[in-house]
């Protein structure tokens, strides 16, 4: 028999959003960390708000909002409202009821400034950290490095001379002339650089995002971004490698690609107690590695095990929204590096905690 498809215009319901959410749903031990991870953020909140006024909405609901909205590629603040005023899913990771109004899109814009103020997106990502650090998901001797592109928000067209201002550009009338970062900027973005990765590879307004990842479980261990400079990926590689907690000794290793083989920044390494295992590049010229290090069994290791930090940039690129960022400023675009990266190792210590 064939049921009816009634139109119905109102409907009630008893159960909750955390009724409704699977007992197995893979959000729930994202919920759990992230949940831990907010209480130790507490006191921060509390310097950053005034104590008194009128009740703003709680910086804990704006970062689990923009946690969702990375880990399911919500493209913009506006659409990450739209769905959560009609999701039950989001609204339960969020910690709205189900009839609860859901806030304006320009809280984002207003509260953005003390986020950054703060540096929550850092101090989350250390909070996230530690809880791995806790369950023996970190290695603290064999670590890899490397960086990434970030296009910026901006384009060619704006990309104009700085003597000349706005009278400087048209619409393609930048083809067949030179254009350097000492001589042009952005516009749209003035701290983006005209920069690109290779010979075959075109030349982007963009920033430089850096991953240090210890390899045992493929968590990134320390984050930054900086301006597209030749120098900034060894410069921005050191020191993540000062700022954690790496063990100095002769075992302990660093992986690079060929990109990190130049003779300071090997010496560098050597210098921090730590073995360089960096790819050779011979190509018209002499590796700053010799048959000293790639003589070991680790130096193939290091090689292999480099290549799951490509992991780390796929995933905050295809689903972390950073393969174009949406932010002008390296402040901010940073900011939303370091969540992205943090977002990564919620879902990634998901995985390993499941499967121990």
């Amino acid at each position: 028999m064939r049921g009816d498809d009634p139109k119905a215009g109102a409907m009630w319901s008893y159960r909750t959003p955390e009724q409704r959410v699977p007992a197995d749903h893979p959000l729930r031990s994202v919920r759990l960390m992230t949940e831990r991870a907010l209480a130790e953020l507490d006191p921060l909140f509390n310097r950053l708000y005034a104590t008194g006024g009128r009740p703003s909405v709680p910086p804990e609901q704006l970062l689990r909002a923009l946690l969702l909205q990375l880990l399911y590629s919500v493209r913009s603040e506006r659409l990450l409202m739209e769905r959560l005023d009609y999701d039950l899913l989001f609204r339960w990771f969020v910690g709205l009821n189900a009839d609860e109004a859901v806030w304006d899109v320009t809280v984002f814009t207003k509260n953005r400034e003390r986020l950054l103020r703060g540096e929550v997106a850092s101090a989350f990502f250390e909070a996230v950290l530690r809880q791995a650090r806790e369950a023996e998901l970190l290695s603290d001797e064999h670590f890899s490095v490397d960086g990434t592109l970030v296009e910026a928000w901006a384009s060619h067209k704006s990309f104009r001379p700085k003597d000349r201002g706005d009278r400087g550009g048209g619409a393609g009338d930048f083809r067949g002339t030179p254009r350097r970062n000492d001589t042009h900027q952005s516009t749209t973005d003035p701290e983006a650089r005209l920069y690109r990765k290779g010979d075959a590879q075109p030349a982007l307004l963009s920033y430089l995002g850096h991953v240090l990842m210890e390899n045992r479980s493929g968590l990134a261990v320390a984050g930054t971004l900086t301006l597209a400079t030749g120098y900034a990926e060894r410069e921005a590689a050191l020191a993540l490698l000062r700022q954690t907690r790496a063990r100095r000794g002769a075992r302990a290793t660093l992986g690079a690609d060929r990109a990190y083989d130049t003779a300071d920044f090997v010496r560098a390494v050597r210098a921090e107690g730590l073995t360089p295992h960096v790819a050779q590049n011979i190509t018209n010229r002499h590796s700053a590695i010799d048959g000293r290090t790639t003589r070991h069994p680790g130096y193939l290791q290091s090689g292999r095990a480099r290549r799951r930090i490509e992991r780390v940039f796929g995933w905050t690129k295809t689903i972390g929204l950073l393969r174009k960022t949406r932010h002008r400023g390296r402040r901010r675009v940073g900011w939303m590096f370091t969540l992205g990266l943090a977002a990564h190792n919620l879902v990634r210590m998901r995985t390993l905690m499941t499967a121990t």
